[in-house]
């Protein structure tokens, strides 16, 4: 019998290869699997202590913000020498008398580890659990990210918790807190100006909070000064979602506590994305909306072809208002 020729050089290669890269996504696969189970077994592992502090942490942290009647939307032609709106944009500019009732506010933007007590609470699946998203989403500090329809539902899931009326805020309350009870302040912060590196990032500041696989960055809350009424990160730190439908003038908005259009595509956003520097001047302005659908598109493709695996509502916060008329601390 002739003798087995011996396969050449690079089929030995690339069978070693092929053995190794088997082993390789067995390996993974099974971290995975290990990973998934632990993820689970943290679903209910002190759940009940977990709610009872994150019960006690909302009770405590909610600001009391007094009725009244204030002038909402830009109010640069009755406020500065110039008689000029503050803002390029044309979807504030028409300004209107709003009264509101009493109501309290978080002091803070809602974290990732405030909203995991909600979905382990209920049975649904955490949010921001792709590749990517892991990188950030358990860091101390770091405003969940949510579409607009998981907002309202941990709002008003807490608020039962608490025998509370709880809900996102209407954009006209978010605005009204902004700007300490509706006095004419044109930012958010504790002087009501922007101080790069004191009273928000600086860029330098911004990007060491920069993720560097991910490619988001991210603001832990409660790092700069809070407004004199006690709000953290009401200028930047990301997007908030408020309850109301947008449409691009408030012509049709009533005086009494208004909620917004009875329907829309896109829901208001206030405060602003994750950002530092000089910009936040002109994007981040007590009355500065934006918008965006309540629930996220599917994710997309990068220019490569690659499926993106992060969060499409990253820097889509939230906090919650107690829509009752005393102080609840």
């Amino acid at each position: 019998m002739l003798p087995r020729p011996h396969p050449p050089a690079y089929m030995r290669l690339v069978s070693t290869f092929l053995a190794a890269l088997i082993l390789v996504c067995y390996q993974t696969s099974n971290n995975i699997v290990h990973a998934a189970d632990a993820a689970g077994k943290a679903t209910t592992s002190n759940l009940p202590t977990r709610l009872t502090t994150l019960k006690a942490a909302t009770l405590k942290h909610m600001v009391f913000v007094p009725g009244g009647t204030f002038t909402m939307g830009d109010f640069g032609p009755i406020h500065n020498e110039e008689k000029l709106p503050y803002s390029s944009a044309t979807d504030d500019d028409v300004l209107h008398k709003v009264t509101l009732d009493s109501f309290s506010i978080s002091a803070y933007k809602v974290t990732y580890a405030d909203f995991d007590v909600f979905t382990d609470s209920t049975g649904r699946s955490r949010v921001a659990q792709d590749e990517l998203d892991l990188e950030y989403r358990d860091l101390p500090g770091v405003p969940a990210g949510v579409n607009w329809y998981d907002a309202q539902a941990y709002c008003q899931w807490l608020g039962k918790q608490l025998s509370l009326s709880m809900d996102l805020p209407t954009e006209a309350q978010w605005e009204y807190a902004a700007r300490n009870a509706g006095k004419m302040v044109v930012y958010a912060t504790d002087n009501g100006k922007i101080d790069n590196g004191r009273n928000v990032p600086n860029l330098e500041q911004f990007y060491a909070f920069d993720i560097k696989e991910s490619g988001i960055r991210f603001l832990p809350i409660s790092k700069y000064p809070p407004t004199p009424l006690g709000l953290y990160d009401m200028a930047t730190g990301g997007n908030e979602w408020v309850r109301d439908w947008y449409a691009p003038s408030y012509e049709a908005s009533p005086a009494k506590n208004p909620t917004g259009p009875a329907n829309g595509t896109d829901k208001v956003k206030r405060s602003y994305a994750s950002e530092g520097g000089d910009n936040l001047q002109f994007t981040s302005m007590t009355f500065t909306r934006n918008k965006a659908p309540p629930k996220a598109l599917p994710p997309t493709k990068s220019l490569l072809g690659h499926r993106r695996t992060d969060n499409p509502n990253a820097g889509d916060s939230l906090r919650c208002v107690a829509n009752v008329p005393k102080k609840l601390n």
